[in-house]
C-alpha cells in the first residue's frame, strides 16, 4: 500500500533536515491516560543519535496519575526502585510530518526496558501483544475509531482560570448533522481535516453532535495498530491546532448533564490474504467465527470494562436515552445496545459502543481482541440477537454503573489473567484503583453547593 501524504521515510526525513524544512523531531510514546509523552529533539541529534540508538525517558511516565503525581503501587517504577529510565524505541513506519507546528516531524516510539526486551505494560505494547495472538490464528484487526469532542470559545488558559465554569460552547443548541451549526465553527474544523490529513492520516468527514458545541471528526478505518497510533496523534493535534485559535475542546466522556463524549470502536478481522472472515452463510450473513468473536465480546465486557471507561467521569455517560449504553446484548444496527452489528459482506463489523473520548484506544482495541479471542478459542454459542429498546430490558446484563463495580470485574476476572497476563493486569488494576481513591478523597462543588447551608 502506498504511503500517504504526510507520512515519511527516514531518506525524506534526511532531505528535509538538510534542506532546512524540518528542525525539530518529535519522539513520542502514549501513556497509559492515552497521552503522547517524550522528546522535542533537534533534528540534527535525532538523525545522528536517536536513529542508531533510540532514547530515554524516566519510567515514572507509565506510574503516575492523571496529574503527573508520583503514586504507590506499581512494579514498573517507584521511590523504592529509584525511578530509574526506559528506552523509547522509535518505530520509523510512524513518521510524518505535523502540519500544525511549524518545522516539525514526529515519530512513535515502542517503550523496552533499558536491559531489553519491550515493557509489557506499555499500552501499544499491550495491544502488540493481542495483534501477535490474533496473528497466530492468520487474523489481522482492522479499526476504525469515532472519536467525539466539545468545542468551546474560550481558551483553555481561560477554561482553567475559570475553573471550567461557564464556559461559551462554540455552538447554543444541538447541532446534530446541522451544515449551518458546523459551518459556525468551520476555520477551526477545516484546519483539523487538513492539517490531519497532512500528517498521514485519511479523514472521512465532520458532523455535528447532539451537545452544543459537540463536534465529531471521522476517519478511515485501517490495521488496528495504525488506527490507534493515528488517533493519539489526532487527539493531541486537535487540542493544539484549537489552541493556536484561542479556542479549546475536551475529549473528557461527560463534561455536563447532556450528551456525552463518545469514542465507538468498529472492527473487523481479516485473513493473511486479505480476505474478510465474519461474513458466511449462518444466520445475519454471518460466519461460525463471527458467532464466536461476537458472543466473546458479550461474554468479557463486564470484566473488561475498565479498558473501556478507565476514569471515575467515565461512568456518567451510561444513561438511558443517552445513546451511551447500559445494557449488554447485541443488535442489528441497534444504538440502544453495547453492540452494534453494521454493514454486510466484507464490510460486516462490531462496533462496541462502551467507550467514551477520554478511552486509551490501545488498551480498549486490546480488550476487543482478548474478548473476541475468548469466544473464538472456547468456540462460545451467540445469543440471540436484541430486538427493541435495550434500556428498557430489566433482563439484560448491565454495563458497570461506577469505576469501583468494573474494579471488582477486572480484578476477579480469569480472562484478563489469560489474556494479558499477571503483570499488565496488577499493573491497571493499581492505576484504576488510584482513580477511584482519588475520587472519594476530593470534595466537589456539588457537594459544597448542597451542603454548606442547607445541610
Amino acid at each position: 500500500m502506498a504511503r500517504r501524504q504526510g507520512m515519511l521515510t527516514l531518506d525524506q526525513l534526511r532531505t528535509l533536515v538538510a534542506d532546512g524544512a524540518i528542525d525539530t523531531v518529535l519522539v513520542a510514546m502514549t501513556d497509559m491516560q492515552g497521552r503522547l509523552q517524550g522528546k522535542r529533539c533537534a533534528a540534527e541529534y535525532f538523525l545522528e543519535e536517536v536513529v542508531p540508538h533510540a532514547t530515554e525517558a524516566c519510567n515514572y511516565l507509565l506510574a503516575v496519575d492523571v496529574e503527573m503525581n508520583t503514586v504507590d503501587g506499581y512494579d514498573l517504577s517507584s521511590w523504592q526502585t529509584g525511578y530509574g529510565d526506559f528506552v523509547l524505541r522509535p518505530d520509523f513506519d510512524t513518521m510524518r510530518l505535523v502540519p500544525w507546528q511549524p518545522g516539525t516531524a514526529l515519530v512513535l516510539a515502542d517503550v523496552e526496558r533499558v536491559q531489553g526486551g519491550p515493557v509489557a505494560v506499555s499500552p501499544r505494547q499491550v495491544l502488540r501483544a493481542q495483534l501477535d495472538r490474533l496473528a497466530e490464528r492468520g487474523l489481522t484487526a482492522y479499526v476504525g475509531t469515532e472519536l467525539e469532542f466539545i468545542v468551546f470559545d474560550d481558551s483553555y488558559e481561560t477554561a482553567w482560570d475559570k475553573r471550567y465554569q461557564g464556559l461559551k460552547a462554540a455552538n447554543q443548541y444541538n447541532v446534530d448533522y446541522s451544515m449551518l451549526g458546523t459551518a459556525r465553527i468551520e476555520p477551526l474544523l477545516r484546519r483539523i481535516r487538513r492539517e490531519m490529513g497532512g500528517a498521514g492520516m485519511y479523514v472521512e468527514s465532520a458532523k455535528g453532535e447532539c451537545n452544543p458545541g459537540q463536534q465529531e471528526i471521522a476517519f478511515r478505518y485501517a490495521d488496528a495498530l495504525t488506527t490507534c497510533d493515528n488517533h493519539s496523534v489526532y487527539k493531541t493535534g486537535a487540542k493544539e491546532i484549537a489552541a493556536q485559535e484561542g479556542k479549546s475542546l475536551t475529549f473528557m466522556a461527560k463534561y455536563d448533564e447532556r450528551e456525552g463524549n463518545s469514542c465507538h470502536i468498529h472492527l473487523s478481522l481479516r485473513a493473511k490474504d486479505g480476505a474478510a472472515v465474519l461474513a458466511g452463510d449462518r444466520p445475519g450473513g454471518f460466519s461460525k467465527l463471527m458467532e464466536h468473536f461476537l458472543a466473546g465480546q458479550l461474554a468479557g465486557l463486564r470484566e473488561l470494562t475498565c479498558f473501556f471507561a478507565p476514569n471515575i467521569n467515565s461512568y456518567k455517560r451510561f444513561a438511558p436515552g443517552s445513546f451511551a449504553p447500559t445494557g449488554i446484548a447485541w443488535g442489528t444496527d441497534n444504538r440502544t445496545c453495547a453492540l452494534r452489528v453494521v454493514g454486510h459482506g466484507d464490510s460486516l463489523r462490531v462496533e462496541n459502543r462502551v467507550p467514551g473520548g477520554d478511552v486509551n484506544p490501545y488498551l480498549a482495541v486490546a480488550a476487543l481482541i482478548a474478548a473476541g479471542l475468548h469466544g473464538i478459542e472456547n468456540e462460545l454459542p451467540l445469543e440471540a440477537e436484541f430486538t427493541g429498546n435495550a434500556y428498557d430490558s430489566a433482563d439484560l446484563p448491565r454495563v458497570p454503573a461506577t469505576l469501583g463495580e468494573a474494579i471488582g470485574e477486572f480484578a476477579a476476572s480469569e480472562l484478563v489473567e489469560r489474556a494479558f497476563g499477571d503483570e499488565v493486569k496488577r499493573h491497571y488494576l493499581n492505576a484504576a484503583n488510584i482513580e477511584r481513591e482519588a475520587f472519594e478523597k476530593a470534595v466537589t462543588d456539588w457537594e459544597r453547593i448542597r451542603g454548606f447551608e442547607r445541610l
